[in-house]
């Protein structure tokens, strides 16, 4: 299906021919890129051949010279950049890490605080966030505009936010749900994390090292980074390592959830000119010893490589267009055991499981004249997976055998799905005041399966398997005045079925006791988001200095939502005679929808003095089954009074968190008592030091969040879910230089 790009004499000649080629023949290339042999020499040259056949030459550009002299150039890696007239609708930025105190255990716990997510928790390492009721892949999260790292683990062990060092990340941007094609498919919003970037140093030597320490648990953890700047380039490293215990509950019960983490990073740029830079990041993460309190499994190790590389070219032609290319890697090796848990002596379990992604993205944009920007482009992902469960079997009917069996059963069946999509975004300024966009987008997905299990062919085509999704995206932004935004927007958000949808064989993977089916002839899941939102603030000399304010509403209907379903057909394939006896099998629903509310306020007094509140509540229908969609986080309310001053900050946060007996009770979910919450945080700085204290669950309440796992496999505790940490005492000290 060739896709059609707008002519502009601006674009030279490689340009034309190279889009308009990629855009009429996508399945050879599509097809091409599914086949490639997955080894770390071939990626790494394949991603270098790849950067350097994007780079337009010196005489191949047409640049504007710009007379201002900069120290550096910043990598075009954000897709907000603080402009209200360019930047996408019904957008967030959250950037204040540095004021939580509270060390992340990884980058899950930074949207603790963000209006509108929850997380999924298995454990104090295996934790997902969740937003608006979209959760998993239905989120679209990412680094730096496009870099990702799939889970290994079925049971998502090793979520994609356990592989990267929290004290990297600068900030968090998100758009609230399908409204913009430009960022991949995009179900339920897109999520990128931006590591910090050296255009915001001086040139020359910078670093910073710190430590802290929580006294639930008794966790520390250190952190390191070097960084120098010249004029042509930088270098940026560094460093962590975490060591967390097991914690205590508000009932001072012990809940295992200890872990060891090191990670490192090394970031190089180069510029070629002022408009012209080509950036190298290469990280690697190292988990050891994992105890999930929520999963029937531990992790020995879990060890992750992340490459990407990114160029970006400005002042394109004589209307400042510009360019950019982006390529990554990632490889994730993962083992699990049920060594330590209580079920080892009837059965030795061992799960080596990897996983591999690759992809790349293109995008041209400029500017047709002064009223008109688009934004063209390609991106492409393959996601393959492998590993097998090997099941050393020493008991029988409560009886030892008198020779262990084993059993190896196929976990991901060695699959793969492949994206190769095609995008389109235009923005019109019809005058000073009102923004259009308009953005269309279409999909090449192929899922492919190696070595299906017996039970898998009998039930279903192995062959493999191509869809074509379209997803499009319709809004306007009406700057009501100089401080007051009006938002409406409408999107179409296509996500294809996941490697566990489509792949799982009868392994237990949801909070509930069965085992799960994979599906391969899903379809498509469809969200048609429509969202109002109102953003303003006003100033005054009076007691209340600063008024600021967001409030935004959203319904979306779905269309082939996927769910599990309990088949009576099929049987439990593993312990048969234990309940559940019938498995569940994915399938997708016909009617089903969600709605919510949220709204940020936030008042300003004198001394730098202010107070914040926050709530947000979404409700969910499965009209299939009358009941919630799973994992439906309850209503909740945050309430902030603080002094943020150059030198010192405190603040109070009080979080109310209501009932939930809205559930989806084929899920396993159950009703969760609503809970209060009071958090104190503070912090001084002194030159080059900053010193930060917290006392968290300051009144140590027994509570659990309502997407919290139940505890599986742990000696002494039953099917509950977990209980989350009590009174806990942190410290935080950074020295900068």
């Amino acid at each position: 299906m060739p896709i059609f790009f707008l002519y502009s004499d601006n674009w030279n000649g490689f340009y034309r021919r190279s889009i308009l080629a990629i855009s009429e023949y996508p399945l050879p290339i599509y097809n091409y890129f599914k086949n490639i042999k997955m080894n770390h020499t071939k990626i790494i040259l394949g991603m270098a051949a790849f950067m350097l056949f994007t780079l337009p030459t010196h005489a191949q550009s047409r640049e504007t010279k710009d007379s201002i002299k900069k120290k550096t150039v910043q990598l075009a890696e954000v897709i907000v950049t603080g402009d209200q007239k360019t930047d996408p609708v019904l957008h967030k930025v959250s950037n204040d890490y540095a004021k939580k105190v509270l060390q992340p255990k990884n980058v899950s716990d930074l949207f603790n605080n963000i209006n509108g997510f929850s997380v999924i928790k298995r454990g104090n390492y295996a934790i997902d966030p969740s937003f608006r009721a979209s959760n998993y892949e239905q989120l679209n999260i990412q680094y730096d505009g496009g870099t990702k790292a799939m889970h290994a683990c079925p049971n998502r062990m090793d979520p994609i936010t356990t592989h990267i060092i929290p004290e990297e990340i600068e900030k968090i941007e998100i758009i609230k749900g399908p409204y913009s094609v430009r960022y991949g498919t995009s179900f339920g919003g897109i999520i990128n994390m931006v590591s910090k970037r050296p255009s915001i140093e001086n040139l020359g030597l910078h670093g910073h090292v710190s430590g802290g320490f929580e006294t639930n648990g008794d966790s520390y953890l250190t952190n390191g980074q070097l960084r120098y700047v010249a004029e042509k380039y930088d270098l940026t490293t560094n460093f962590g390592y975490r060591n967390f215990g097991d914690y205590s509950d508000g009932n001072n019960s012990t809940v295992p959830a200890a872990f060891k983490s090191t990670d490192y990073g090394v970031k190089l740029g180069y510029n070629f000119t002022e408009a012209k830079r080509l950036q190298i990041h290469w990280r690697q993460s190292f988990g050891r010893d994992v105890k999930h309190a929520g999963l029937p499994m531990d992790t020995e190790f879990d060890d992750s490589s992340i490459l990407s590389l990114d160029y970006t070219a400005t002042r394109l032609g004589n209307r400042n267009n510009s360019f950019t290319a982006k390529a990554y890697y990632s490889y994730v090796d993962h083992f699990m055991t049920n060594a330590n848990r209580p079920n080892f002596n009837m059965v030795d379990a061992q799960s080596p499981v990897t996983a591999t992604t690759l992809g790349g993205k293109l995008e041209f944009k400029w500017n047709t004249n002064d009223k008109i920007k688009w934004y063209n482009g390609l991106d492409l992902s393959h996601i393959a997976r492998e590993g097998n469960r090997t099941r050393i079997v020493k008991m029988s009917m409560g009886n030892p055998l008198p020779q262990p069996k084993t059993f190896v059963d196929k976990i991901w069946q060695d699959a793969s799905i492949s994206d190769i999509g095609l995008f389109s975004e235009m923005k019109y300024f019809a005058d000073s005041k009102t923004i259009f966009t308009l953005g269309a987008r279409y999909d090449v997905v192929q899922s492919s399966i190696k070595d299906p299990a017996t039970e898998f062919i009998a039930r279903y085509s192995t062959e493999d398997r191509t869809q074509h999704l379209f997803s499009a995206t319709a809004s306007i932004k009406r700057i009501l005045s100089e401080n007051q935004v009006l938002e409406v927007a409408y999107g179409r958000g296509v996500r294809a079925a996941n490697m566990e949808e489509r792949y799982i064989n009868h392994f237990t993977i949801g909070r509930e006791p069965y085992e799960y089916v994979g599906n391969p002839d899903l379809e498509a899941e469809v969200n048609n988001q429509f969202e109002v939102a109102l953003k303003g603030k006003s100033s005054a000399d009076g007691f209340v200095r600063k008024f600021n304010y967001e409030a935004s509403a959203y319904y979306s209907f779905f269309d082939n939502y996927i769910v599990a379903k309990v088949d009576p057909t099929i049987k439990r394939k593993f312990m048969p005679t234990a309940e559940p006896t019938h498995a569940k099998v994915f399938t997708n629903l016909d009617k089903a929808y969600k709605t919510g509310i949220e709204l940020d306020v936030k008042l300003s007094f004198p001394h730098d003095v202010y107070w914040q509140t926050s709530l947000a509540y979404v409700y969910t229908k499965n009209k299939d089954f009358y009941e919630a969609l799973p994992l439906t986080a309850p209503f909740n309310m945050n309430f902030i009074l603080g002094m943020d001053k150059e030198w010192i900050w405190a603040n109070v946060q009080y979080r109310m968190t209501s009932k939930q007996d809205h559930l989806a009770n084929t899920f396993g979910e159950t009703t969760t008592s609503g809970y209060n919450i009071m958090d104190i945080r503070a912090g001084w700085k002194y030159k080059s030091f900053t010193l930060g204290a917290a006392c968290l669950n300051l009144f140590d309440v027994a509570y659990h969040n309502h997407l919290n796992f139940s505890f599986k496999n742990q000696a002494g505790l039953g099917l509950t879910p977990i209980q989350e940490m009590g009174r806990n005492i942190t410290a935080f000290l950074q020295y900068k230089f």
